[in-house]
């Protein structure tokens, strides 16, 4: 039976990966309002990530990052979790048209 290794260790081997590159620091008077103590990233950096959809390792790259938050006014806790292909692929899906709420879902189904 092999050991489990402790979180702790694993952590540790995760930072020994090479330093990113590159970093932007964060302009935090852009970012949307949040009622958290906590802040948001004080810096962007290239993020991996795995896609949900195909599986892929991808990379959310530290301008990605600042547009989402800084231009978009992402939530400060939000993360990528779709890559651009599969993203693209879902607004297909849709048809280019947003999706409902619960409350259109809930008087449609009322009709």
């Amino acid at each position: 039976m092999a050991r489990r290794v402790p979180r702790y260790i694993r952590e540790a081997e995760t930072e020994r990966d090479p330093p990113h590159e590159r970093r932007i620091p964060a302009d935090i008077s852009q970012h949307a309002p949040h009622t958290s103590y906590v802040g948001g990233p004080l810096l962007y950096e290239d993020k991996k990530f795995k896609c949900v959809d195909c599986g892929d390792m991808k990379v959310w790259s530290a301008e990605e990052q600042k547009w989402w938050y800084e231009t978009a006014k992402g939530h400060v806790f939000s993360e990528a979790k779709r890559c651009s292909e599969c993203r693209q692929l879902l607004v297909a899906r849709h048809g280019g048209t947003p999706r409902k709420s619960r409350r259109d879902r809930r008087s449609d189904a009322d009709t």
